[in-house]
């Protein structure tokens, strides 16, 4: 157990290093506030003693006069002066505060920006195949979550740590210095107080961990039951959700009350070891000072002392938790920025726009290396000529695009543009040539005019105009309200699903491809759409090269040639009526969507 404890806290120790490297940026405004809060807990320690000296300087007067002292009197002018030196110790002790959170807070913000900078810089370098391993989810919340624990923890606990260890180390030099013998007394309370603290969050690390997962389990299922809301009241389950969700925050209630609970036994135990000194203090003090050895004023500072080696205790214990959750933050974000980036080298580029001729040769390919799915595969494409891929799920085909837009690279063999072997050129400017229209319309929160200006950002409002009115979609866009300025919400759920694909068609008629990719395009929309989007197609082909990636064979019928697709490889490719005539792979599929 101390074994894995000493892990635990080399891992933490380890992960705070790594952000660092951040924060050193900032490291003037860093010291500044740590040194604001060394002059605010000084501030603060020397409360009590100050404090003290006005009630040595009023008692021992107040006895002069009772036992008839001649010329005793209470000595205004030295309590006033002692009055004043405790106020300026409160403006400086409020002023070192706002300054030490001012500049933290400078200083974590900026941490934070240039941390969430670099994950924006690392994705847009990640490959394609680091987003289709990972939930989308999962990555949100490390760009979310995760840095915001990160700034969270910086923000709240490192002042505050820094505090309290400032604060028991010169609240100890204080009591060695007024009474070493009390101070003897902390110096055991301190221990005990760390191993009660170190004690409880042990047991309570596994409720919480339970906690948090019991928690996730009600959010999906939450989620789950929203999404299938209407499923549910079709078939009456809501007895048997509302049962599920039942059990579910019975657990959730169980689990958080043995976690809270647990937690919330170090403050009292702390406490009541605290209070345990403070009887021990006060009934000694009382008779070292009836005895003449300790001043009332010294015996007042020494009580409050005791508070202010409590606090900073108590402060440390709950800030563990957080302390912890920041270094798995941090771990996590760097599982993101240590990633591998897509390479950038190339040895040559385009020095012209590509003509469109594609080739495919010898090309093997696979996901798993235990599993192949490309194997020698051939094909070469004319500048122009359309190519229908279609085939049965898994067979190949969206692979295959994907290994054409570098996505993915090749395991053997090579694909050339224009005779140029593809992994010789900058990713950026070869995927510059091409354009996509997917099944899967992707529109962002902006107006439509923004939207259909993400093909050609230095596409005048003419020329956005004209590849609408190609497209068949601008009729559409004047009867919005708002027409081209009209803005579209974050899920563009304020238009229909055909709608959107038209525009996405726009979009990339504007970028001006000479490569097209076309998937799925008509596949979850009503028949007259489907016309409409089809001639918008057909417009947006002309001249291009294209790849249409297809499972309702009768919107390829016109295609130069279809390559029918199973298993990784071609295993038929012709016209539509060759294939047919062929009553081979393809015409089975076909005669299977059009046979009654």
């Amino acid at each position: 157990m101390n074994y894995e404890t000493a892990q635990n806290n080399q891992s933490i120790i380890e992960s705070f290093k790594r952000i660092w490297t951040y924060l050193k940026n900032y490291k003037g405004r860093l010291f500044t506030s740590l040194f604001l809060v060394f002059i605010q807990v000084i501030t603060n320690v020397l409360e009590p003693f100050i404090f003290g000296l006005i009630i040595t300087e009023v008692s021992a007067n107040v006895l002069d006069m009772i036992n008839g002292v001649s010329g005793a009197g209470i000595n205004y002018s030295y309590i006033y002066m002692i009055i004043a030196i405790y106020f300026v110790r409160g403006l400086i002790n409020q002023a070192s505060a706002f300054g030490s959170n001012y500049f933290i807070t400078e200083a974590v913000q900026s941490m934070t920006f240039d941390i969430r900078t670099d994950i924006t810089n690392k994705m847009n370098r990640l490959p394609i195949s680091y987003f289709d391993g990972h939930q989308f989810g999962n990555i949100l919340n490390r760009i979310t979550n995760d840095v915001d624990n990160i700034a969270n923890a910086f923000q709240v606990s490192l002042l505050q740590v820094f505090n309290a260890i400032l604060q028991l180390i010169f609240v100890i030099v204080m009591m060695l210095w007024i009474q070493w013998q009390f101070a003897l007394i902390m110096l055991v309370v301190i221990p005990v107080s760390s191993f009660i603290a170190k004690f409880i969050i042990g047991k309570s690390q596994t409720h919480f961990k339970q906690q948090a997962d019991v928690l996730g389990r009600m959010n999906g299922f939450v989620q789950e039951n929203l999404t299938g809301f209407n499923e549910i009241k079709l078939y009456g389950r809501e007895h048997h959700s509302s049962e599920e969700f039942r059990a579910i925050t019975a657990k959730l209630t169980d689990v958080g009350f043995k976690a809270s609970f647990t937690s919330g036994l170090i403050r009292p135990l702390i406490t009541f070891v605290a209070h345990s000194a403070y009887v021990m203090i006060a009934l000694f003090g009382g008779l070292l000072t009836f005895t003449g050895r300790m001043t009332i004023g010294n015996l007042q500072a020494f009580t409050q002392y005791v508070w202010q080696v409590n606090q900073p205790m108590q402060m440390l214990s709950q800030l563990s938790g957080l302390i912890q959750s920041a270094a798995a933050a941090i771990n996590r974000v760097y599982e993101l920025l240590d990633e591998e980036v897509e390479t950038r080298e190339h040895s040559q580029t385009l020095a012209e726009p590509v003509t469109g001729a594609v080739s495919f040769n010898n090309v093997s390919f696979s996901y798993n290396p235990e599993r192949p799915l490309i194997q020698d595969f051939d094909v070469d494409v004319t500048p122009g000529e359309t190519i229908a891929i279609v085939g049965p799920t898994g067979a190949g085909k969206t692979t295959m695009i994907n290994l054409l837009m570098r996505f993915y690279d090749v395991d053997k063999g090579k694909i050339t543009i224009d005779g140029i072997d593809i992994q010789s050129l900058p990713r950026q400017q070869y995927r510059s040539q091409f354009g996509m229209v997917l099944q899967d319309t992707w529109l962002f929160g902006g107006t439509i005019k923004e939207n259909l200006r993400f093909g050609n950002l230095a596409a005048t409002d003419e020329e956005i105009i004209e590849a609408a009115k190609v497209t068949n979609v601008d009729h559409f866009i004047r009867t919005l309200p708002g027409g081209y300025d009209m803005p579209l919400n974050q899920e563009s759920s304020n238009i229909s699903q055909g709608q959107k694909q038209l525009l996405t068609i726009a979009r990339a008629l504007l970028s001006d491809p000479k490569i097209l990719i076309l998937d799925e395009a008509t596949s979850s929309v009503d028949t007259r759409l489907e016309i409409l989007i089809q001639k918008a197609m057909d417009r947006l082909m002309e001249g291009r090269t294209s790849f249409v990636i297809a499972h309702r064979l009768s919107t390829i019928q016109d295609a130069n040639r279809i390559l029918v697709m199973n298993n990784g490889q071609i295993v038929e490719q012709g016209s539509h009526g060759e294939l047919l005539e062929k009553g081979g792979f393809y015409s089975q599929l076909y005669q299977s969507q059009f046979t009654e």
